[in-house]
């Protein structure tokens, strides 16, 4: 565990000391987010908060390769290889789009292309377990990692719209993604409790962390499509290895449920996200619009619209996730029993926050990082 502390906090440190000479770059290449009739933000903001993001992951990578505990994961250098060259790929690809604002299917492509490149170098869907029965096949795994990869990247990309919101949300989510799949190793069986999946979430938590500071309301920066696509990216791949890393057979019966529904996590974190943008495709399709045309209806959005005010809005997001997150990261220590009772209870106080008499009476001015 303090392996993957100490890489969390270099991740922190380094992303953190590097977002001023980001914000410097976006002003300097004009990657500015102006006020356009279809944005809600209010003041022109820097973006490519994600070149901060992408050397703080670079770092810690590279320093967690020195330690002894982490010798195993990096006995086979493939997959980090990937994964570094895949947050590379969208980050770049962020940076060009918040500097000449591309178009959806030149930026879909590249995140096809990100995908390919991070299960080419092993960090694939090999074995997912559906109703006990483990399923094999080369080519549908990669063709179904790199879509977990490209949705991944949209879904955080949607949810990136308040200040502080999207670093959050994955922070939070990431947080319980790492307990659980550190305590699930641990509770394998296995001596060797030394993973990727949370080596990369260690890093992932970290550099979200790093980076919020800066991006809390009033942002002095944004992430931009460079930083939302690599925590889609780097997300994808934690969610990707997990479902591999864990030999049911030697799974208790109390974890028989987590360790055969290791999606489960993945998905209760980005639950939201998911949901926003499954939303806005259906919403914007039925109006005879393409699935990225932007507009003012995303779940933060409704939010303020109730009359919460922008901290509120954020916290109120960070709550509902980390409800479901923690309430499936449960799952690896309580009963099931226990754990849906938590979640329930979790539930109920997210309504009544969201819903209750904390709300104002009008609908609070709307700042928004990413109409998206």
């Amino acid at each position: 565990m303090r392996a993957y502390l100490l890489v969390l906090i270099v991740a922190a440190a380094v992303t953190y000391l590097m977002t001023p000479l980001a914000r410097w770059c976006a002003l300097r290449w004009g990657a500015i987010t102006a006020v356009r009739d279809r944005d809600v933000h209010a003041i022109p903001t820097p973006r490519l908060g994600g070149l901060a993001m992408l050397i703080g992951l670079v770092v810690a990578f590279t320093m967690a390769s020195g330690l002894p505990f982490l010798s195993d994961v990096y006995a086979d250098p493939a997959p980090i290889l990937g994964i570094v060259g895949g947050a590379a790929l969208v980050c770049l690809l962020g940076v060009a789009d918040d500097i000449w604002d591309l178009d959806w299917l030149t930026k879909l492509m590249g995140q096809i292309l990100a995908g390919g490149l991070v299960a080419w170098s092993g960090v694939q869907l090999y074995q997912l377990p559906i109703a006990g029965v483990m399923v094999y096949s080369g080519r549908t795994t990669f063709l179904l990692s790199v879509l977990t990869v490209v949705v991944a990247m949209n879904a955080v990309n949607f949810v990136d719209g308040l200040d502080g919101l999207a670093a959050g949300v994955i922070a939070i989510g990431g947080t319980a993604f790492f307990l659980y799949s550190y305590l699930l190793t641990v509770n394998a069986g296995s001596m060797d409790y030394s993973s990727l999946a949370t080596l990369v979430m260690a890093v992932l938590v970290g550099i979200c962390l790093g980076f919020l500071p800066h991006n809390v309301y009033p942002a002095r920066i944004f992430m931009g499509d460079s930083g939302s696509m690599l925590l889609g990216l780097v997300f994808a791949v934690a969610a990707i290895r997990i479902t591999g890393q864990i030999d049911p057979g030697v799974v208790s019966t109390r974890q028989f449920f987590p360790a055969f529904l290791p999606i489960l996590l993945p998905v209760a974190v980005l639950l939201l996200p998911l949901l926003d943008m499954g939303l806005a495709i259906i919403r914007r399709v039925g109006k005879g619009n393409s699935p990225f045309h932007p507009d003012r209806m995303h779940l933060h959005h409704r939010l303020l619209g109730l009359g919460h005010s922008h901290r509120r809005a954020v916290g109120i997001m960070y709550i509902w996730t980390a409800v479901f997150a923690f309430g499936a990261a449960a799952l690896v220590v309580v009963s099931t029993t226990t754990a849906l009772w938590a979640l329930g209870v979790g539930v109920v106080v997210a309504i009544l926050l969201t819903l209750g008499p904390l709300r104002g009476k009008r609908a609070a001015p709307i700042v928004s990082e990413d109409p998206a």
